[in-house]
C-alpha cells in the first residue's frame, strides 16, 4: 500500500487529496479530499486573473492540507510520498503547490514527485476505473488544451493532434462571455444549449473533412460573436448551435485520430474539465461503438481540476521508483510528448 498526498494549484482551484494506491474502488482510493474553489473572486473579470489566483493558493492551501490529514484520519508522517503539480499551469500557482509540496517533503523526510498537470488528467481514468488498462487512445479536453494521445504508459505518450489555435475549452469559455453568461463559461453554455434549435444558427466547422486530426475553434468563437452581434438570433439557440459546431469537429478529429492510432487500443478515453459535457460523452460513445471500442470517462467530479488525479498520478510514478530531487522547476509549458512534431500555428498549446 502506498498513501500519497497529492497537491494541485495549476490555475484557479486549490486542492489537496489523501491517495490510497491499494485501494480497488474510486471510495477506497480517494481516502480524502478538499478542493476551494475561487470562481467568486475571477467571477467579475469574466476569466482567471493570475496574480488573484496566486495569492489565493497562497492563504488557502497550507490550512487545507491540515485539514484534509485530518479528514483521512492521519498524519503526513503517514504518508509515503507527497506529489504536486510541476505543470503546466499559470506559473505563479503551480510556483505555490510546487514549493508547498517541497517544504512538506523536506519536512517530513518523505519522497517528491513532481506531476504534469496534463499527466493527471490522462491517467484520471485509471484512478476511477480499475479495469481500464494500457495502451488507450486519450481525448484530453480542457480550458488551456486540447490534444489526442496514445497512452501506453506512465510517461508514454504519442500525440497525434493538437489544437493549432484555441482549446475546446476556452471556445466555451469565450461563447459564455459574448453571451453574457457569466464565468465559468462551459456549464453555463451547456445549460442554454438544453434549451436551443442546434439547427438555427449556422456556424463552421473548423478544420471537419481535412485529412489532419489537429484542432481549430478560433474561427468558430469568431463565428458566435458575429451570430450574437447579428441581433437575430436567441441566445439559446446560438448556445445550442456552438455546442454541436464544436461537437461535431471533436467527433470528426477523433474519428481520424482512431484510424491513425496504433493497433491494441483498449478503449476511447476522454478527460479534462470538457468532459464532464453530457453531450461530448454522448457523441464520443456512439463514436467509440462504432470503432468496437468502450468510452472511458471519470466522473464529472475528477473532470476539473483536483487533487485526486495528482495524487493518483503520483501513485503510479512512485510504483515506478520516479521520485524527483527538491531541486526540481516549476514549468509554465510541459508537453506529454517532448518529441511530437511541430504543428502550424502560433498558438499551439502542448
Amino acid at each position: 500500500m502506498a498513501l500519497i498526498l497529492g497537491i494541485e494549484s495549476s490555475c484557479d482551484e486549490t486542492a489537496a487529496a489523501v491517495i490510497d494506491s491499494n485501494g480497488t474502488t474510486l471510495t477506497e482510493r480517494i481516502v480524502a479530499q478538499r478542493i476551494a474553489s475561487q470562481d467568486d473572486a475571477h467571477r467579475p473579470y469574466g476569466g482567471v486573473v493570475p496574480e488573484i489566483a496566486a495569492r489565493a493558493h497562497v492563504e488557502v492551501l497550507g490550512p487545507m492540507v491540515g485539514a484534509v490529514l485530518a479528514d483521512a484520519g492521519l498524519a503526513l508522517d503517514d504518508m509515503d510520498a507527497i506529489a504536486a503539480t510541476a505543470g503546466p499551469g499559470l506559473i505563479g500557482g503551480v510556483m505555490v503547490g510546487l514549493v508547498t509540496g517541497k517544504a512538506l517533503a523536506m519536512a517530513a523526510g518523505k519522497p517528491l514527485i513532481a506531476v504534469n498537470h496534463l499527466e493527471g488528467h490522462a491517467l484520471s481514468p485509471r484512478l476511477a476505473d480499475a479495469s481500464l488498462h494500457y495502451p488507450y487512445l486519450l481525448l484530453l479536453v480542457s480550458g488551456g488544451h486540447c490534444q489526442i494521445l496514445e497512452v501506453a504508459g506512465v510517461g508514454q505518450y504519442r500525440r497525434l493532434a493538437t489544437t493549432i489555435d484555441d482549446a475546446l475549452g476556452e471556445a466555451f469559455d469565450k461563447t459564455a462571455k459574448i453571451l453574457g453568461l457569466g464565468y465559468p463559461g462551459g456549464p453555463a453554455v451547456e445549460r442554454l444549449a438544453r434549451e436551443g434549435n442546434a439547427k438555427a444558427v449556422s456556424l463552421p466547422r473548423p478544420l471537419v473533412g481535412s485529412g489532419e486530426p489537429h484542432f481549430s475553434f478560433a474561427g468558430l468563437k469568431s463565428a458566435v460573436m458575429r451570430a450574437k452581434d447579428a441581433g437575430i438570433h436567441l441566445d439559446a439557440d446560438i448556445a445550442a448551435s456552438f455546442q454541436q459546431a464544436a461537437l461535431d469537429c471533436v467527433v470528426d478529429r477523433t474519428r481520424i485520430a482512431l484510424g491513425a492510432a496504433s493497433e491494441g487500443m483498449t478503449a476511447l478515453v476522454v478527460a479534462g474539465g470538457v468532459a464532464a459535457n453530457a453531450a461530448l460523452r454522448g457523441a464520443l460513445e456512439a463514436l467509440a461503438a462504432q470503432h468496437g471500442l468502450p468510452l472511458v470517462a471519470p466522473p464529472p467530479k475528477l473532470c476539473t481540476d483536483n487533487a485526486a488525479m495528482i495524487g493518483w498520478a503520483g501513485a503510479e510514478r512512485f510504483a515506478l521508483g520516479y521520485v524527483d530531487g527538491l531541486d526540481v522547476a516549476a514549468r509554465p509549458r510541459w508537453p506529454l510528448d517532448a518529441n511530437a512534431a511541430p504543428v502550424r500555428g502560433a498558438g499551439v498549446k502542448g
